[in-house]
Parts: C-alpha cells; structure tokens; sequence
C-alpha cells in the first residue's frame, strides 16, 4: 500500500504539499484554515508545506450564505 495522509478523519493517497492537497479538492482559491498534526499552516506556506506519510490534515473552509 502506498504512502497515506488522513484529511478530516479520512485516509487517502499522499499528497506532496498543502498546496496540491487543495487543488484536488478544488479550494485553492477559497477560504481555508489548514492545520497539519495539530499545527496551522499559514496561506504563505502552502506550496513549501510537505506532507509526510501518516499526517493528519484538517482542512476548515467557509460556505457563504444566510
């Protein structure tokens, strides 16, 4: 078996940064807190950001609405 993350509580496929995490689940140009192992990463610090085998990623974005 591959390399694995867990991103709000699910485990997938590794990816190699924040910035790629995103990407892939289409919120690169939203509003997101990101925290790694318990750490927040700063927006700055997405594409410098490495994912190693068995972080956990807790990804938080906004909906709008009212």
């Amino acid at each position: 078996r591959g390399m694995s993350i867990t991103v709000n509580g699910k485990q997938m496929e590794q990816f190699e940064t924040v910035q790629q995490l995103l990407v892939h689940y289409s919120l690169e140009n939203r509003i997101v807190i990101v925290e790694v192992n318990e750490d927040i990463v700063m927006k700055e610090n997405y594409e410098t950001t490495s994912l190693s085998h068995g972080d956990v990623v807790e990804i938080v974005h906004f909906v709008g609405g009212g």
